[in-house]
C-alpha cells in the first residue's frame, strides 16, 4: 500500500524536482562566475517509462547545460532559471498535493476496514 506505483513514482518526482530547485539555486548564485556552465535535471521522461513497465521509481539525472555561452564563458540566463524556477514550484506543489491525497485515501480506507 505504501509502495504502491502511486506512492514511488510522486516520491520519485518530489525528489526529481527538489533536485531541480537545487539545480537552480546553485545556477543562480553562480550567475557571474566565469566558465561556470548551468546544470540541469531530468526525469520526467524516465520517470513516464518506469510508470508505464509498472515500477515509477526513479532517479533524476543530472548534465551541463550545452547553451551558448556569454564573453566570460558563463551560460547561466536568469530568464530561464526564473521560469523554470516558477514551473519546478507548481509542479513541486502540485505532486506535493497529490501525495497527500493518496494517503488521506488510503487513512480513509483504513478506517473504514
Amino acid at each position: 500500500m505504501f509502495d504502491s506505483v502511486t506512492t514511488r513514482a510522486l516520491t520519485s518526482a518530489l525528489d526529481g524536482l527538489a533536485a531541480r530547485q537545487s539545480a537552480i539555486a546553485d545556477n543562480l548564485a553562480n550567475v557571474n562566475t566565469p566558465n561556470f556552465h548551468a546544470r540541469r535535471v531530468q526525469f520526467e521522461d524516465a520517470l513516464a517509462d518506469s510508470v508505464r513497465q509498472g515500477d515509477g521509481a526513479v532517479e533524476a539525472a543530472a548534465s551541463r547545460s550545452l547553451e551558448p555561452t556569454r564573453l566570460n564563458g558563463n551560460n547561466v540566463n536568469t530568464d530561464t532559471e526564473t521560469l523554470s524556477n516558477a514551473d519546478t514550484v507548481l509542479r513541486y506543489q502540485f505532486a506535493a498535493q497529490s501525495l497527500t491525497g493518496h494517503f488521506s485515501n488510503v487513512r480513509t480506507a483504513l478506517r473504514s476496514a
